[in-house]
């Protein structure tokens, strides 16, 4: 079914909804109404509250990142002297071996001298 609002109807209902935003805004209490003092107090110590709470947030969000900052130095650290000692090790057993072959070659070494002074005995004799 079609509207057949007349232009004047139309006015009237344009008028009537400008004045009930009008004494909508009109009924709205003053600044400093006690109501509105104290809505704004509790607005301020909310966002006081939150703020705190985001700073403390923070805060422990900071600490966290500086204890795993210090945890991952540790770590590193215990590597790192792990690793040097590996690798101490490894020389230390380098010369061990070094040490090893000089004496097996100086036996060896004694060992065909001995020979050799045996076979040069045997023929003198």
């Amino acid at each position: 079914m079609l509207k057949t609002d007349k232009f004047v109807d139309r006015q009237a209902a344009a008028q009537a909804a400008l004045a009930a935003k009008l004494a909508k805004f009109n009924s709205r209490p003053p600044a400093d109404d006690p109501a509105v003092l104290a809505r704004e107090a509790e607005r301020r110590a909310i966002a006081e509250a939150r703020a705190e709470r985001e700073a403390a947030k923070e805060a422990a969000r900071k600490e966290q990142i500086r204890l795993e900052a210090e945890e991952k130095a540790r770590v590193k650290t215990e590597q790192d002297a792990a690793r040097i000692a590996a690798e101490e090790e490894k020389k230390l057993s380098k010369h061990a071996q070094a040490s090893l072959i000089l004496a097996q070659e100086a036996d060896h070494k004694v060992r065909r001298d001995a020979r050799y002074a045996a076979r040069k005995a045997r023929i003198k004799a």
